[in-house]
C-alpha cells in the first residue's frame, strides 16, 4: 500500500511578509522531514508537499491556524516513494506567473463550478440554461498532450504568460457560450477566469482543477492522464502515478 502522502494546495490571500514567513515555514517543513516546494508572494501561497501522512497533515493544520490561510484546501494523492528530492520554500512576485498585476484573485475570484456540476453539464450536453459549454484548457501545450477533457479547447500556449493574448485573439469564438477554464489544481484557472470575464466572456473556473475533478468524478469525459510537476510525472483519473 502506498505510504507517502502527496498534497497540493494554493490560496490567493494577502501576505504582507512573505520573506519572514518563508523562514518560519522552511523550519516547520524541515522539522517534519517534508519535501516539496512552497511558493510565497504578496498575492498568496502555492504548495506541493510529500511525506508521512501525519506530518504532512500537521503542517497543513498549522498553516490553517493562521487566519490568512484558514480557507486553504488540499488535494491528496499517494505514492510508494518520495517524489521530491528536497524541500524548497521560495518568495516570488506571483505564486503563478501571468505578468498582469491588475489580475488579483485575492481581491475577488470569478465564479466557480463544482466537479459534480461540470459533469452534469457534460452529461446533458449544455449548462442549466441550455447554453453550449466550452471547456478551455489553460495549461501549457506539453501538459495538455498527457491528457485533457474530451473536446476541450487548447490554444497550444507554451507558458501561462501567453494566456491573456490568446484570449484576445480567440474571444469571438467563445461569444455566447458558457466557458469553463480548467488547469491541474485550480490556481491558473483563478487568474484565467478573471481575464476571460474582463474580455466579456461568460467564464467560470473548475473548482479544485483537474485533480479535484478526478477525486470527485473520476475519469468521466476525460482522456489520458494529468501531468504533475514531480517525479511521478502524471496521474491517472484514480490519482495513481502513471505506470
Amino acid at each position: 500500500m502506498a505510504s507517502v502522502l502527496n498534497v497540493s494546495a494554493y490560496l490567493f490571500t494577502r501576505i504582507a511578509d512573505p520573506a519572514a514567513l518563508r523562514v518560519v515555514l522552511k523550519g516547520r517543513a524541515d522539522a517534519a522531514a517534508l519535501r516539496g516546494t512552497v511558493l510565497l508572494a504578496e498575492e498568496g501561497i502555492n504548495l506541493f508537499l510529500a511525506g508521512a501522512p501525519d506530518d504532512v497533515r500537521g503542517f497543513v493544520d498549522a498553516l490553517r491556524r493562521d487566519d490568512r490561510f484558514a480557507a486553504l484546501t488540499t488535494k491528496e494523492s499517494w505514492s510508494d516513494e518520495q517524489p521530491f528530492g528536497r524541500m524548497l520554500v521560495k518568495v516570488k512576485r506571483e505564486i503563478i506567473r501571468m505578468d498582469r498585476p491588475a489580475i488579483r484573485p485575492e481581491s475577488g475570484r470569478a465564479p466557480a463550478v463544482s466537479p459534480a456540476e461540470l459533469r452534469r453539464w457534460l452529461d446533458q450536453g449544455h449548462d442549466d440554461t441550455g447554453r453550449e459549454v466550452v471547456l478551455l484548457d489553460t495549461r501549457n501545450a506539453f501538459e495538455v498532450d498527457y491528457g485533457t477533457f474530451a473536446g476541450a479547447v487548447d490554444w497550444r500556449i507554451e507558458r501561462f504568460t501567453q494566456f491573456p493574448e490568446a484570449v484576445a485573439a480567440h474571444r469571438e469564438q467563445l461569444a455566447g457560450k458558457t466557458v469553463v477554464s480548467f488547469c491541474t489544481g485550480g490556481i491558473r484557472c483563478e487568474k484565467a477566469a478573471i481575464v476571460l470575464r474582463d474580455e466579456g466572456v461568460e467564464a467560470y473556473q473548475l473548482e479544485g482543477g483537474i485533480l479535484g475533478y478526478f477525486e470527485n468524478e473520476g475519469g468521466a469525459h476525460w482522456n489520458g492522464d494529468c501531468f504533475v510537476f514531480d517525479e511521478r510525472e502524471a496521474l491517472s483519473p484514480d490519482l495513481a502515478p502513471r505506470s
